[in-house]
C-alpha cells in the first residue's frame, strides 16, 4: 500500500488480482498464460502491476510545486535549487513509471487493453482541469449557482459514469455538472482514479476471455470500490468536534460540497484560497460543515457505492476471493 500525504492508499493491485481470481477464467486462455498455482494469469498480474504504477506516477506529479519567479515581496525564487531539484525528481520518476507501464501495457499484445487503458491515461490527464483552481493547481469547488437546496434529488449510477469507454475524439459532456455536489464530487474522482481501478478491473476479464457484458461489470465494480472508498477517506477529518491543530482537508471533498449546497454562503471561506489553498481558515470551515447534513449525505453516499460494487460481486461465484472482496468493502464502512 502506497503513502501519500500521511495516509495510506488503496491497493489498487491487490483489487484487480482479487476480482481476477473471483471470476476466473475461459478455456480460450492459452495455456502459457495460466499459472494454476495462484489462479491468477501472468498477463492479470502484469495489469495489475501495471496498474499501480500508473496511480503511483499520478500521485508522484501531484507533488510537483509552481514554482513562481517571483513571491509578494518581489524576491526571486527561480533560484530555489532544492525545490527546482525536487520538481524535476518528481517529474521524472512519474514520468519514468508511466513510460514503463506504457511499455508493459504494449508487451501484452492486446490492442483492445491497449485502447482502455489509453482512455484510462485520458481520463487522469481531464481530471487535472475540471473546475477552478488557485494558483499551485490544488483544486476548489465550483461556486454555487443556485439557492440553498435542501431535497435534491440523489443522480442515478447511470448519470455518474463520466470514465465510461468513449470515442478518444469523443469531448465530454458536462453540462449541468459543476455545481452539482454529487456530479461534481464523482466527476472528479472517477476521472481521478475510479477509472483507472474501473477499466483495470474491466481489462482483467478481458485477459480472461470473459464476455462483454461481465467485462462491463468488471469496470462498474472498480469505479464504485474507488468512490466507496474515496468517500469513506473524506470522512474522517469531520469525525472529531475539532480539526487538530494544522491539519487541513480537501476543499473538493464531498463533505465540503454537500454543505455548499446546503448554505452557499459558507463559499465565502473557499474565496481566501483563491492565490493558496493555505489563506483558507480550515478550522472555521470544518465547524460549519460538522454542523451541517453533508456528513450524513457523504455517509449516503458512500453506501450508495459500496452497494453498487457489492451487487457486482453477487454475479461472481462464492470463492475465498469473492469474500475477501466483500470484506473489504465492509472493512470501508467501520473506517
Amino acid at each position: 500500500s502506497l503513502i501519500y500525504n500521511d495516509k495510506s492508499q488503496q491497493a489498487w493491485g491487490l483489487i484487480i488480482l482479487l476480482i481476477s481470481k473471483a471470476a476466473g477464467h475461459t478455456a480460450s486462455v492459452p495455456e502459457m498464460d495460466q499459472d494454476r498455482s495462484v489462479g491468477v494469469l501472468h498477463s492479470q498480474r502484469a495489469l495489475a502491476e501495471v496498474t499501480e504504477m500508473i496511480r503511483s506516477s499520478q500521485l508522484i506529479h501531484q507533488g510537483v510545486i509552481n514554482l513562481q519567479s517571483m513571491d509578494n515581496a518581489g524576491n526571486d525564487l527561480s533560484g530555489d535549487s532544492d525545490m527546482v531539484f525536487g520538481n524535476k525528481i518528481a517529474l521524472l520518476g512519474g514520468d519514468y513509471l508511466l513510460a514503463h507501464a506504457s511499455k508493459q501495457i504494449a508487451s501484452l499484445r492486446n490492442q483492445d487493453l491497449n485502447m482502455l487503458m489509453t482512455s484510462a491515461y485520458r481520463d487522469l490527464a481531464e481530471s487535472a482541469f475540471i473546475g477552478e483552481s488557485d494558483d499551485q493547481n490544488n483544486p476548489l469547488p465550483s461556486k454555487p449557482n443556485t439557492p440553498a437546496r435542501t431535497n435534491t434529488p440523489e443522480c442515478t449510477l447511470q448519470e455518474l459514469d463520466f470514465g465510461d469507454v468513449r470515442d478518444n475524439m469523443e469531448p465530454m459532456l458536462i453540462d449541468g455538472v459543476m455545481g452539482h455536489p454529487e456530479k461534481e464530487w464523482s466527476l472528479r474522482h472517477v476521472l481521478g482514479g475510479g477509472s483507472l481501478l474501473g477499466k483495470s478491473c474491466h481489462g482483467a476479464l478481458m485477459l480472461a476471455g470473459h464476455p462483454d457484458e461481465l467485462q462491463k461489470q468488471g469496470y462498474l465494480f472498480g469505479k464504485h470500490m474507488s468512490l466507496a472508498w474515496q468517500a469513506s477517506i473524506e470522512l474522517q477529518p469531520f469525525l472529531l468536534n475539532q480539526l487538530p491543530l494544522g491539519n487541513t482537508f480537501s476543499l473538493v471533498s464531498a463533505p465540503v460540497l454537500f454543505h455548499l449546497e446546503y448554505d452557499p454562503s459558507v463559499y465565502e471561506f473557499i474565496e481566501q484560497g483563491k492565490i493558496s489553498i493555505e489563506d483558507v481558515d480550515y478550522a472555521a470551515l470544518h465547524q460549519e460543515i460538522i454542523q451541517g447534513p453533508g456528513l450524513e449525505k457523504t455517509r449516503n453516499l458512500q453506501k450508495k457505492h459500496s452497494m453498487a460494487a457489492m451487487n457486482v460481486l453477487d454475479r461472481f461465484p462464492t470463492t475465498d476471493a469473492q469474500t475477501a472482496l466483500q470484506n473489504i468493502i465492509l472493512a470501508m464502512q467501520q473506517l
